[in-house]
């Protein structure tokens, strides 16, 4: 994981749209989100996960709009985290944000991937 929009609300659910999720400008510059990237949203309300990609919304808005087939699966009102992945290589330290219920970014979080060793008998 390379980025996480920790606690966001989904502030519209747009059946009418064509696919994706829209997230305010502001909070993809947080943690380093792109326009087009592919994201993996999971729901803290329902449970239900999807992936999908990237559009930019407005800066200062505070807008995180499931679209299209998505909107069925997660609506409006329903609190959601929002991922990036990068492979690569060496362990990357994720940007991570946790937002209030406005979508507003509220701190930076720090998060370590830990190293387990499996062990079989």
């Amino acid at each position: 994981m390379r980025s996480k929009i920790h606690n966001a609300t989904v502030t519209e659910a747009n059946l009418a749209y064509v696919g994706s999720i829209t997230i305010d400008s502001d909070l993809l510059d947080a943690v380093g989100l792109w326009a087009g990237e592919k994201v993996l949203v999971v729901s803290n309300t329902s449970g239900s996960r999807l992936e999908t990609y990237v559009i930019a919304g407005e800066r200062g808005s505070g807008e995180i709009c499931m679209n299209g087939a998505a909107a069925h699966l997660i609506g409006e009102g329903e609190e959601v985290i929002i991922m990036g992945f990068e492979l690569t290589p060496e362990p990357i330290t994720p940007h991570v944000i946790l937002v209030d219920k406005a979508n507003r970014l509220v701190r930076h979080l720090v998060e370590h991937p830990k190293r387990e060793v499996a062990s079989f008998l």
